[in-house]
């Protein structure tokens, strides 16, 4: 009898630790945030529960295409972190006209982003500076409806927070974050 009360105490004991263990390494490697305001309609929406990877970036480098979610830079005067989508990469310059994203890479080659996630083109045109290193450009996919890089900031690689990686409420939605593959 006192055998079998130290075998069920030892195996509780082991199945609290495991448990422990991996709840950590969970929180340690994912993070939930709720999307707030339209600038990523109509992709992610208000109020829209998306889980996000903070380890996505410990083996990779930022891609465009990626849905992000990062600290602003203080000049925001937000004060939540913001959900884009990573446009231009470290040493391109970005510009916009008649609603039309050129990324412009540092050998001066310019090609035109074909956007398929955005519902409309932006209203107004931009010419952007060349993106320091370790530096992204990014804007929300509603276009016209944003507070992005557009407004002067880019977003450093150690202010990102983590890649969306799927939506989890409402459950309707549920599914992987709208990521897209887009020329380097």
């Amino acid at each position: 009898m006192k055998q079998t009360v130290k075998y069920w105490l030892r195996e509780i004991g082991i199945i609290l630790a495991a448990s422990l263990a991996i709840f950590l390494l969970l929180q340690m490697a994912f993070v939930k945030a709720e999307v707030i305001g339209e600038s990523m309609e109509p992709n992610l929406h208000e109020g829209q529960q998306i889980m996000i990877n903070k380890m996505a970036y410990k083996f990779s480098e930022p891609q465009r295409g990626d849905v992000i979610i990062f600290t602003p830079p203080a000049q925001t005067g937000a004060v939540s972190d913001y959900i884009k989508r990573i446009i231009g990469l470290p040493g391109e310059r970005v510009s916009i006209s008649d609603g039309i994203v050129r990324i412009t890479k540092a050998g001066g080659h310019t090609f035109v982003l074909d956007e398929p996630y955005t519902a409309e083109l932006a209203m107004f045109n931009y010419e952007g500076s060349i993106i320091p290193e370790n530096h992204y450009f990014v804007m929300g996919d509603n276009r016209n409806n944003s507070s992005d890089s557009r407004g002067g900031w880019t977003v450093s690689e150690e202010d990102i927070t983590g890649k969306a990686w799927f939506t989890y409420w409402p459950f309707s939605e549920f599914g992987g974050a709208p990521h897209y593959s887009l020329p380097e």
